[in-house]
């Protein structure tokens, strides 16, 4: 189906077959360390372009990819993907920039789509990619790459945001977006195409992570990409050193204002650096130290009272809305969950208590489990056959293994597991599998399967018909201490929607409460 011809791209020297000539095909050029993947339908003709390159001199190999089942809008598409998955394999540091990548739909692209597969493997053959494809999806790597296919929502999004940053009248942009609507695929593919766009080259532009778990992750992404540098990714204390030209903001809702939080003494002193005062908030630095912001944000992901709530954010919005000088974006397409916006509503529904209907979607599966031995056998046999499969849970259990790892959080029904030992980049440590993750541990990532635990911090109360939340179970203390019991059904749902929102392939719950499972049992499939 594929063929393979090599090529000396240093001395040009290359095959006789007449499609090299006159046809659509793919090819990657390459040094042993860095490659360029790109497509042409005259590829001899644009090995000769290539040469007079300057960037393009580095290589001395070149591998053509042909087939006859290609037309311009296969190699199109399949350029774009593997670009995407050869920087994810790491065996190559890959030269492409990002800009123009955008998922494509053409005659016959579902079988295409499966056709290469087999290319892939053909690559492996010829040793020019190392992994799988499904080791390659389970990566942090490929899930924040900066070369991921844009939907149509995703690419008006950048190319609008992009115009107005280039005018620079704007002082903030705002991206809103559900979980799972690619803010944080938007943010780092923006990164990448500021930093390689000679129009920026002499900006000051830094990428600001709230969480230190996804941190640490987005750090090691940054130094595995040609192009940027983990030193771009930064924690809010680090905006307080220097003054940007643009900060792009990943996950804004997290961001802190000085209220139940472990580092007040730092917090203050940034605040006394800045010429603020305790009653400013992380979001008042970022706006101080930048000349335009882009925040990626979501309220309905807010989960302590030291988060930027709406009113909040939307108050430290008004003096450029006035001045005319912020623009809104608002991403609409469910890219994580295979189950769409409806799954996404259908949860917002289970944690409003507004269900109405059962739950039913041959593309994602959503099961209630009452036997919490079988809850654990099947998170094992998911994790077996599909990988990426974790157990995660709302704070509603003391954190006793902390402090002695031979001890073990959460019992149920004599099954015995700890909470995370780790929270920087817990989903991929080791172990993981076998204890189960926070809030804090998992918000921003995905996984294939998510087994959530909804804890006896939330029930349900059948007389009035309503959810409720137990402060006496909820165990995250920097989490609830001043907040009201409103505020604190607000957080404790949005944990839940968080959580119930992580799974690409399925979510399946184990609800401690009893009168909840019940609710639950009229609108979900019992295991």
């Amino acid at each position: 189906m594929f063929k393979i011809i090599d090529g000396d791209f240093k001395n040009g020297k290359y095959s006789d077959e007449e499609y090299l000539d006159n046809w659509p095909m793919l090819y990657i050029l390459e040094n042993g360390k860095q490659a360029y993947v790109g497509e042409s339908t005259h590829a001899k003709t644009r090995m000769t372009q290539h040469a007079t390159n300057e960037e393009k001199q580095i290589f001395d190999k070149v591998h053509f990819i042909y087939s006859k089942l290609f037309n311009q809008s296969v190699t199109f598409d399949y350029e774009s993907k593997l670009i995407q998955y050869v920087m994810a394999d790491e065996l190559f540091e890959v030269r492409n920039k990002n800009s123009g990548i955008a998922d494509k739909h053409y005659y016959q692209k579902k079988q295409y789509d499966e056709m290469f597969e087999s290319l892939w493997r053909k690559l492996q053959k010829e040793k020019l990619v190392k992994h799988s494809l499904e080791e390659i999806e389970n990566s942090d790597l490929f899930k924040f790459s900066p070369y991921k296919e844009l939907n149509d929502s995703q690419r008006m999004a950048v190319e609008e945001i992009l115009s107005k940053i280039k005018t620079g009248s704007y002082e903030r942009v705002v991206v809103n977006g559900m979980p799972g609507s690619g803010k944080t695929i938007v943010a780092v593919y923006l990164m990448k195409y500021l930093s390689d766009s000679g129009e920026f080259k002499e900006k000051s532009i830094g990428f600001v992570v709230p969480q230190t778990s996804l941190r640490k992750t987005m750090k090691r992404i940054f130094k595995s990409v040609y192009g940027l540098a983990p030193a771009q990714v930064l924690s809010p204390s680090e905006i307080t050193n220097k003054k940007y030209d643009l900060l792009l903001v990943d996950e804004a809702h997290r961001l802190h204002q000085y209220k139940n939080i472990s580092y007040m003494g730092t917090f203050k002193k940034n605040c006394e650096k800045l010429g603020l005062t305790t009653e400013a908030d992380e979001l008042d630095w970022v706006i101080k130290q930048s000349k335009c912001t882009v925040l990626f944000y979501d309220s309905d992901q807010v989960v302590g009272p030291s988060g930027i709530d709406f009113e909040r954010f939307d108050k430290k919005m008004q003096d450029a809305f006035e001045r005319r000088t912020i623009a809104y974006y608002k991403l609409i397409t469910q890219m994580r969950v295979l189950g769409g916006n409806k799954y996404i509503d259908f949860v917002k529904d289970i944690l409003t208590a507004k269900c109405k209907s059962r739950y039913e979607d041959d593309k994602y599966e959503l099961k209630l489990y009452t036997d919490f031995k079988k809850f654990e056998k099947d998170l094992y046999e998911k994790e077996n056959k599909y990988g990426l499969t974790r157990m995660v849970a709302g704070y509603a259990w003391p954190w006793i293994s902390k402090k002695d790892h031979s001890k073990r959080d959460i019992d149920i029904q004599g099954v015995k597991r700890m909470w995370n030992n780790c929270t920087e980049g817990w989903v991929h440590s080791n172990g993981a599998i076998d204890e189960v993750g926070c809030i804090h541990s998992i918000q921003g990532y995905d996984l294939n399967y998510a087994f959530v635990i909804l804890g006896k911090d939330i029930g349900y109360d059948k007389d009035n018909q309503k959810i409720i939340i137990r402060p006496d179970n909820y165990y995250d203390k920097n989490g609830k201490r001043t907040a009201t019991y409103e505020e604190l059904l607000e957080y404790i749902t949005n944990v839940y929607y968080v959580l119930m929102t992580r799974g690409i392939k399925g979510t399946f719950l184990y609800v401690c409460d009893d009168d909840l499972r019940e609710y639950l049992s009229k609108y979900i499939e019992i295991q």
